[in-house]
């Protein structure tokens, strides 16, 4: 009896939360953020190439100017499908792409895959002084391969109704020289993969940002919260059926699943 093919699986991490996961011929890209300066961050990694901007699905989880960041939106070829939180389209007038707003709970069919999208535990308004707010989401993506990507998250976010996954991009960490409640850490992002229940972890969101000045006033806090957390994030899944990928920025990585 013929075996029906396997569909590839791949990952290549940008930096930041900035993936591209490909599920066979299709490229899913995460909160794209493709330029070295965000404000007062600057990129203390390799800088994307400029593949990274060829998407035929891109994922945006949330408003904040390090994840909805319209200069790195602006690089996608027009009619690229983005799906963005209730709010976010009106961020991106004029630049020609295929906008879906959601909001948790709505389940999308875009690029040939469905997209169910789930809630974050994370603040909702785009930065501090501004009104625009909207709910941050994650996103469970299912073809013919499956993978969560939780946006940017606390600890308390409720994953009981998140089915298991082939590949979880995991939040691990922060830009500053503090974490937060609404971040996780490398031991809690370990433990909600695995209670997720993914075969596989590349952690995102750390080792890429840094404020501008604070390198050289804070190294004890950028050596924890900055060079770190990724091998804090490996040693935590030891003996756990998750199986953690440690990537650096640029490096693209099959999985056999």
């Amino acid at each position: 009896m013929d075996r029906a093919p396997v569909t590839p699986m791949a990952v290549t991490w940008w930096g930041h939360s900035t993936a591209t996961v490909e599920i066979g011929d299709t490229r899913v890209l995460t909160d794209p953020v493709l330029l070295d300066r965000v404000v007062h961050l600057r990129r203390r990694s390799m800088s994307p190439s400029a593949s990274a901007a060829r998407a035929d699905l891109v994922l945006v989880s949330h408003l904040h100017l390090d994840h909805f960041h319209v200069p790195s939106l602006r690089r996608l070829p027009r009619g690229t499908p983005v799906v963005v939180p209730e709010a976010g389209g009106g961020l991106l007038g004029g630049l020609g792409l295929d906008v879906y707003e959601a909001v948790p709970g709505d389940r999308l069919r875009v690029a040939g895959l469905d997209v169910e999208v789930t809630d974050a535990d994370h603040p909702a308004s785009r930065h501090r002084w501004s009104r625009r707010a909207s709910q941050p989401l994650g996103f469970r993506i299912v073809g013919d391969r499956t993978f969560w990507f939780p946006g940017d998250t606390g600890p308390h976010a409720d994953v009981r109704r998140i089915a298991p996954v082939d590949l979880a991009l995991v939040p691990i960490g922060g830009w500053g020289p503090t974490l937060g409640e609404d971040h996780l850490d490398p031991e809690q992002a370990a433990e909600l993969v695995a209670r997720v229940g993914a075969r596989w972890a590349v952690p995102v969101h750390w080792g890429t940002f840094w404020p501008v000045g604070l390198g050289r006033v804070a190294p004890a806090i950028r050596h924890h919260l900055f060079d770190t957390p990724g091998e804090r994030f490996v040693d935590a899944t030891e003996g756990s059926p998750t199986r953690a990928v440690l990537l650096a920025p640029g490096e693209r990585v099959e999985l056999a699943v």
